[in-house]
């Protein structure tokens, strides 16, 4: 099972190199893939996110990209930024229906207003340390994806993150089922990997990537390279 997981990232590493991740909308760097969101991405840079606004930027990315495309998330930080308001206590300052028009392109903005006032609310309490695991996973509008994403990007913590992609490629691919929970995946990632924030961001972005090629449309997985090494 190491090997195999191990394998396939080589395998991405080859194919798409360094995805720079999570990209900043104030960074001047480019997607390396060209696909998707093109700006604010720092291939092979992992000192960023290296001040406050930056990491609270990422927080409300993962926030805002809930059950939807970072093309809408990255719309709805650039009407915050227009507002001046990529800063949590200006954030709460903001009225709450500005703020719901601002976020509008990112979907469910009744929802996520008020996760984007929590978790502000949070972040503004923790003040500068980083949180725990628990701790996010209690502020209301943040799941498990959501607290990894976190801590992977903005807190360079150790926390593999999973999402409906991870699924689809490795249950596809036979190597785990298709009705694996997400904490089993995440074990499984973290067991057989080291202990490393890089890795994690890197392969988490890759697995990304390929999926939006071989795995957002039915029938999935066609002439998807990583079927080969499954045959060794």
């Amino acid at each position: 099972m190491q090997e195999q997981i191990i394998k396939i990232y080589d395998k991405l590493y080859d194919l798409y190199g360094p995805q720079g991740w999570w990209p900043l909308i104030n960074h001047d760097g480019t997607n390396p893939t060209k696909t998707g969101a093109i700006r604010g991405y720092h291939p092979e840079n992992y000192d960023l996110p290296a001040k406050r606004d930056q990491i609270y930027e990422i927080i409300l990315g993962a926030i805002l990209t809930q059950n939807t495309s970072w093309l809408s998330a990255e719309m709805a930080l650039f009407n915050l930024n227009e507002l001046n308001v990529i800063d949590p206590e200006k954030l709460l300052k903001l009225d709450v229906e500005t703020l719901k028009s601002a976020i509008r392109c990112a979907g469910f903005l009744n929802q996520k207003s008020v996760y984007l006032r929590e978790i502000t609310r949070f972040f503004i309490e923790i003040d500068g340390n980083v949180p725990t695991r628990k701790e996010l996973l209690a502020v209301k509008g943040v799941g498990n994806e959501t607290a990894d994403s976190i801590l992977l990007y903005a807190y360079k913590q150790p926390q593999f993150v999973v999402d409906a992609y991870t699924k689809r490629i490795f249950s596809h691919l036979g190597i785990v089922s298709e009705d694996i929970k997400y904490m089993e995946l995440k074990e499984l990632f973290e067991s057989n990997l080291p202990e490393d924030v890089p890795l994690y961001q890197e392969y988490h972005a890759l697995i990304v990537e390929h999926a939006k090629r071989y795995y957002s449309k039915k029938p999935y997985g066609v002439n998807d390279s990583l079927k080969e090494l499954m045959k060794y």
